[in-house]
């Protein structure tokens, strides 16, 4: 297993009863980054899964991993639930100064990950799995209702972030970016979301990866009526966040116009009138 020093990419998976996807995700992702036109060095990479509690054997079969050689460990939370807190929490045990979030179903295709952590640098401290790139047919196997409610989320977070994915959930982040976001919602539903407006990434920082949604092995999926009124509930705190104070200016603005305008309506008036005032 790699040195704690060689360790530069953390690869952060939240699961929750996903013990029959988690062998072939760390397989993959490991296979991927050990082919010889790999842009990272698979030694240099760690797998983080935050566990939710599941007791499905998660925690067995990853011991077995690290047993054959592969530098992945599991985070079991007895205390805590959630999505994006299990991302905050992967992210906090972290070791490398770049970081992946990626989902344990395998709708995330684990072959794209040396390319998600090799656009991480300095000058791109966030990238981002995008369904809307050149040549995606997005969420091609997704039924319509699916299709529907994806394209609905994506619409109402567009005046808060320039990306063009911030639902996709394959993302990645520099540590110093994400130690610099503050009050990050950890009961909401889009944690990159999140992410991307309170560590204040400029559009210039953002790289993007297209990707096409694979399909979903073992398991079921998360999304319920509960998630997404909890996305709904978190757009409107990333509103308030982002242009509360656009709005309380606007605001001022329109109280100092209607008391210039009463002004020049008073002094309009003949001098008796304005001493009925």
């Amino acid at each position: 297993m790699s040195s704690r020093q060689t360790i530069h990419y953390s690869v952060i998976v939240p699961a929750f009863r996903e013990n029959g996807n988690i062998r072939p995700l760390v397989t993959r992702i490991f296979a991927a980054l050990r082919r010889a036109d790999s842009p990272v060095p698979a030694e240099q990479v760690e797998v983080i899964i935050v566990d939710d509690n599941s007791r499905d054997g998660s925690v067995e079969n990853v011991q077995s991993l690290q047993q054959e050689g592969y530098n992945v460990r599991i985070v079991v939370r007895t205390t805590e639930r959630g999505l994006s807190s299990a991302v905050v929490r992967g992210f906090q045990e972290g070791m490398g100064d770049n970081m992946l979030c990626m989902d344990a179903d395998l709708q995330h295709p684990p072959e794209y990950v040396p390319t998600m952590l090799a656009s991480l640098s300095p000058s791109s401290t966030f990238v981002l799995g995008t369904r809307y790139g050149k040549g995606v047919e997005m969420d091609k196997d997704w039924p319509v209702h699916r299709r529907i409610i994806s394209a609905g989320a994506r619409i109402l977070a567009l005046p808060l972030t320039s990306a063009s994915d911030p639902m996709s959930g394959f993302f990645g982040i520099r540590k110093e970016s994400f130690l610099k976001a503050r009050n990050l919602n950890s009961q909401g539903f889009k944690i990159a979301l999140d992410l991307l407006v309170k560590a204040h990434i400029p559009p210039h920082a953002i790289a993007e990866v297209p990707f096409s949604f694979g399909i979903r092995a073992e398991g079921e999926s998360k999304l319920t009526g509960k998630v997404m009124i909890k996305y709904l509930e978190q757009l409107a705190e990333l509103y308030w966040y982002k242009f509360s104070a656009l709005v309380v200016f606007l605001l001022v603005l329109f109280v100092v116009v209607l008391l210039i305008f009463a002004r020049s309506l008073m002094s309009d008036l003949p001098p008796a009138a304005q001493h009925k005032y």
